[in-house]
């Protein structure tokens, strides 16, 4: 029986109330007060003029591809060590994923690493704001401005992290968002795309209403898809959203007390925490270590004791070169690492203090016989 799970949204009574305004007004599908409002408001507060949402994170990416323009015979650079949507939508559009390692400090896409990568191919770059940590983005954006390259912000694990003060989702062409249950922020499935530019804007409006045209029913000037968010989602998505900061302190101080409990066996180079990097806001969507190899401890044997325990649990991705259908050889050593040593801790909002001591307490004693 699990006793504390990995993740959990925390709704309450003003998410129950927009719904029931959004169900008595009739409006309960792909139209209503409830999207634009959401749309509107979730843009703004990260810093970007236009949102367009979506069904779900990875529709976000696909319809971001496609608006600008990636199609059979492009190249797209994306983190060999991320969930695999982000790799399966450039595939959609025909193209071809490029992986490149992550770094070993903080986990994303390794700036250094894209440029060796870059072909006359290459049209743009994903960047993942990987377990809610920022990515190096003023490098990354040096090299995509050098390269003539568009940058896609997959910020499905990161709502209302910052870099160098500044909200992820407002650097790239188009950032990419995911609403999914575990997310910091959540509307059961769903997603959104922002952008700055009032052309793709429109474009992926068109895009996701099956390509039709907005001033002419049943008219599809282009083949789009059915990628609509509804009423009710965005109506617990606007309920969602008022309580971000409280959302975003909550995780962080999840991360403190994580940090303090497990400090120990950090000193001791045991574990490595969860990295935040000092020109970075993490925003922690899932408290993460490492298990160092040096000491001979089985992250996933760890994993298992966790869980007998009642404690859920769940290992890094796999990186995405050793997954079937882009299985290939390369340099991709940190990404490896990290997936074979990397273990997601529970981290929802009001998690209770003695249920983190529990967990470190339960990690301790497996690290201290092995």
């Amino acid at each position: 029986m699990i006793k504390i799970p990995l993740a959990k949204p925390l709704i309450d009574e003003s998410e129950l109330n927009n719904v029931i305004e959004a169900v008595k007004s009739g409006w309960i599908s792909s139209k209503g007060e409830f999207i634009k409002k959401f749309e509107e408001r979730f843009a703004r507060y990260c810093g970007v003029k236009y949102g367009v949402s979506t069904s779900n994170g990875t529709a976000a990416l696909h319809l971001a591809l496609v608006a600008l323009g990636i199609k059979r015979g492009d190249e797209v650079i994306v983190p060999d060590l991320t969930f695999i949507a982000a790799a399966n939508a450039v595939t959609y559009c025909n193209a071809k994923p490029v992986f490149v390692d992550v770094h070993r400090d903080y986990w994303c896409i390794d700036p250094a690493k894209i440029k060796e990568k870059i072909t006359s191919k290459t049209k743009a770059i994903i960047v993942v704001h990987l377990y809610g940590h920022p990515c190096d983005m003023d490098t990354i954006i040096d090299i995509a401005q050098k390269h003539h390259l568009y940058i896609i912000e997959d910020v499905a694990e990161a709502h209302g992290a910052e870099y160098k003060g500044k909200k992820v989702g407002s650097f790239g062409d188009i950032s990419c968002f995911s609403f999914y249950g575990n997310k910091i922020i959540t509307t059961g499935e769903g997603g959104m795309c922002l952008t700055n530019n009032e052309e793709l804007v429109e474009k992926m409006r068109i895009l996701r209403d099956h390509g039709m045209n907005p001033n002419r029913k049943y008219w599809h000037d282009v083949i789009g898809f059915n990628y609509r968010m509804t009423n009710l989602q965005a109506a617990i998505g606007l309920a969602q959203l008022q309580k971000i900061d409280e959302l975003i302190e909550e995780k962080r101080r999840i991360a403190k007390l994580y940090a303090e409990y497990l400090k120990d066996l950090a000193e001791k180079n045991m574990i490595t925490l969860h990295p935040e990097m000092e020109w970075a806001k993490c925003v922690y969507w899932l408290y993460s270590i490492l298990i160092e190899d040096k000491f001979g401890i089985s992250r996933d044997q760890l994993i298992r004791r966790l869980e007998d325990h009642g404690i859920e649990t769940r290992p890094f991705f796999y990186p995405i070169h050793k997954l079937p259908p882009y299985q290939h050889d390369g340099d991709y050593k940190v990404s490896e690492k990290l997936s074979r040593n990397g273990i997601n801790l529970p981290s929802y909002a009001l998690m209770r203090e003695e249920d983190i001591a529990f967990v470190a307490e339960n990690i301790k004693k497996y690290t201290q016989k092995s």
